[in-house]
Parts: C-alpha cells; sequence; structure tokens
C-alpha cells in the first residue's frame, strides 16, 4: 500500500511539473538575418533566460530586421522583437519608413540594448559634413533606415539628397565603391566596429567626419531616438582620433497583448543575467538601465514595473 501510494504522489509530481510547464506562456523573438547581430543577440537570450525564465519560453527566430519585425508583432506573428529605435518612432508616429503605412503603435519599448552608430566616412581632403555639397555620396540601400539617418545628418548642415550625389548601396558596397573611386563619402548604421569599414581601413585610409556641437544639438533634439555617441580613437585602423557621432539604439520591444507579468520577468532576467549574456555575446556589454532607457518612448508596463522597482524611472 505504502509503494502504491508512493507511486501515485510521485505521478501527481511528474503531472504537476508538466502542468507548471505547459502554463508558460510561448514568445517568439523576431531578429534578423542569420549572420546579422541581431540573430546572435536573440540567440544568446534564448538560450541563457531559457532556464531562468517561469513565466514564458523563448523561441527566437530569423527575421527581416526592423521594419519586418514591426509588422510582425503588429500581426501577432511574434511576441517580442529586436529592432531600430529610429524605425519604431517612424512606426509609431507614422512617419520615414511607415509614412505610407500609417501609425502601428503595437510595439512597445523594454530595453535599448546597444548603441548602432550613424558611421560617416569619406575620401582624404574631405573635413566636415558641408564638405559633401556636389559629391557622390552612398547612403545606404533605397528605403533603409540608413538612408533616413543620412538624410537627418545632411539636414544639420542646411543639405539635401538635392546637394549631393545620391549613391544607393549596402555598407560593404558603399566601402567598396569609396575604395575604387566611386563615391566620396558613405554611410554606415550598425554597431561599431563594423565589419566593412574595419576591412576597407586595412587597405584604404579614410576620414571619418566627426559632428560638430551644433549639429548634434540640432539631430538629438530634433529626432529624440537619436543619442550621442563619441567612437573611442582608434576604433578604425585609420582613425586616431575620437569621432563625434550620433547613433540610433537596438531596442528589445514585445507587443501590447504580451502581460505585464511576462515581460517584468524577462526584463529582471535580462539584468540580473548580464554576466552571462556578455559571455554569450560581447553587445550585453552596454546593458545598464541608464542606456536601456536613453531615449525611450512608449514604455511596456511590464518593463515599465522593473525600472521603476529599480528606481530608473
Amino acid at each position: 500500500m505504502k509503494k502504491f501510494f508512493a507511486m501515485i504522489l510521485a505521478l501527481v509530481m511528474v503531472l504537476s511539473m508538466v502542468a507548471c510547464g505547459g502554463s508558460k506562456e510561448a514568445v517568439t523573438l523576431a531578429t534578423g538575418g542569420t549572420s546579422g547581430t541581431y540573430y546572435a543577440v536573440g540567440n544568446t537570450m534564448g538560450t541563457v533566460l531559457s532556464d531562468v525564465l517561469q513565466k514564458s519560453s523563448l523561441t527566437v527566430t530569423s527575421t527581416g530586421a526592423s521594419k519586418a519585425n514591426v509588422q510582425l508583432v503588429d500581426a501577432g506573428d511574434a511576441n517580442m522583437a529586436i529592432l531600430q529605435s529610429d524605425v519604431l518612432n517612424y512606426a509609431h508616429n507614422g512617419t520615414g519608413l511607415f509614412a505610407e503605412d500609417g501609425k502601428v503603435g503595437s510595439a512597445l519599448w523594454v530595453a535599448g540594448l546597444y548603441n548602432e552608430t550613424v558611421q560617416l566616412i569619406a575620401s582624404p581632403g574631405i573635413e566636415s559634413v558641408a564638405d559633401l555639397a556636389g559629391k557622390t555620396v552612398c547612403v545606404g540601400d533605397v528605403g533603409s533606415g540608413t538612408a533616413l539617418n543620412a538624410e537627418q545628418v545632411l539636414e544639420a548642415y542646411g543639405l539635401t539628397f538635392d546637394d549631393v550625389n545620391v549613391m544607393y548601396d549596402s555598407f560593404a558596397g558603399g566601402a567598396e565603391a569609396m575604395k575604387n573611386g566611386q563615391c566620396d563619402a558613405a554611410f554606415t548604421v550598425a554597431g561599431a566596429p563594423t565589419g566593412a569599414l574595419t576591412e576597407l581601413a586595412a587597405t584604404y585610409a579614410f576620414n571619418m567626419l566627426s559632428l560638430d556641437a551644433d549639429a548634434v544639438a540640432y539631430l538629438t533634439s530634433t529626432y529624440p531616438f537619436l543619442v550621442q555617441e563619441n567612437l573611442p580613437a582608434n576604433t578604425y585602423t585609420c582613425q586616431p582620433e575620437e569621432v563625434v557621432c550620433v547613433a540610433v539604439k537596438a531596442v528589445l520591444v514585445a507587443s501590447d497583448k504580451l502581460s505585464e507579468d511576462v515581460v517584468y520577468e524577462l526584463t529582471k532576467a535580462m539584468f540580473d543575467n548580464k554576466a552571462a549574456l556578455e559571455g554569450g555575446h560581447a553587445k550585453f556589454g552596454f546593458l545598464s538601465t541608464d542606456a536601456a532607457l536613453d531615449g525611450s518612448f512608449d514604455l511596456h508596463p511590464g518593463a515599465q514595473k522593473y525600472y521603476s522597482e529599480v528606481g530608473a524611472l
């Protein structure tokens, strides 16, 4: 009889554990291409947090990145995503990349993870953004966030795309065009150091243009999703001095339909396990409560609860 009751008790415990596991909310995290930083960062989150989270299970998926991720969250095909802070801003305001789509406000800010710097490289002899008038400038791919950032930087110096010869190409394509003399300057928006620029610096000594104080003030006030980012000297081998830039954030967002409890737990787990996350991907070295809120807007209630709890709000 004792053995019988012991077996029943064991069975109840197993069923309880299964039930608890089954009650976890399934969370799909949209990232980017499999060779990109978003996907690698997302996979690190999945690996490190999978054994920590009690209220949710995290599944990472490869996507078309920022704009696509907003649309996936809005359609309910993803619960969370990593995307650029400026793209999130465009979605919430129905501007920029979302000018034709209209406002899409279902993706809410959870944490700014790290900066993606608006880097502007130029041929030797070009010392200022103002010098780009009449020059050929690669502004990223057609319809990209990089192209919009390029417009904003030029605007800070009283220039538009009509004042330069615009070239559209990828970061690697722009770097190659610089090397071959096919363009005079190129914009790259990515975490620094960026592979395409590191490779270019090995064979071509470009100038990296620094923004003046008035331009930074204009950009960060006119476009609140932009923050100042100073690149340390020698970020690239041909860059001996610190360079003043602006940056957008790589932001973790959550659907407004995802519960406060789930988002609170995940936000807390991310900060509580920062060391393990950084061990999996160096970008988590930039994670802090201050940086996570820099440039933030429309916080998810779960994230807001965590930041209020730790005194960051």
